[in-house]
C-alpha cells in the first residue's frame, strides 16, 4: 500500500489518536515524542521515517486518518 500525501498537521492528528501529545511548537516544528515539520506536505521519504520511529505501519496510518 503506498503512502498518501498528507499535511503536517493531518499526521499530528492520526498520530495523536495512538497516544502521542504536542508537548510544543516552534515556529513550524511541533515537537511531539519526535520532532515532526508543520508544511503543507510532508516528503514521503520524511512521513516514513516518522511513521518508522513511531512503530506504525501504512495501513495502520491511513486508518488513523479517517
Amino acid at each position: 500500500m503506498k503512502l498518501p500525501r498528507v499535511s503536517g498537521m493531518e499526521t499530528v492528528k492520526a498520530i495523536s489518536r495512538i497516544g502521542y501529545q504536542v508537548k510544543r511548537q516552534r515556529g513550524s516544528h511541533i515537537y511531539l515524542c519526535k520532532e515532526g515539520s508543520n508544511h503543507r506536505e510532508l516528503d514521503k521519504g520524511t512521513l516514513s521515517k516518522i511513521l518508522k520511529q513511531a512503530g506504525i505501519n501504512t495501513e495502520k496510518f491511513t486508518e488513523l486518518l479517517r
